[in-house]
């Protein structure tokens, strides 16, 4: 896989979990440690995002 192709399947993948964390964020019944899995899964991914990026401009 490029790096390109794996900045887009991780942006994907971010946008999914954004938009998941903003559903449970207006559900209120939705589980506290939920909420926070999902916000710690979406900073991961957005790190990888980063990584990649940063990585790519120095090549």
């Amino acid at each position: 896989m490029t790096i390109q192709a794996h900045l887009v399947e991780l942006e994907r993948k971010h946008k999914l979990l954004e938009n998941e964390l903003h559903d449970a964020l207006v559900h209120l019944s939705t589980d506290d440690l939920q909420i926070v899995e999902l916000k710690r899964r979406k900073l991961m991914v957005k790190d990888q995002i980063e990584r990649l990026r940063h990585g790519d401009t120095l090549h």
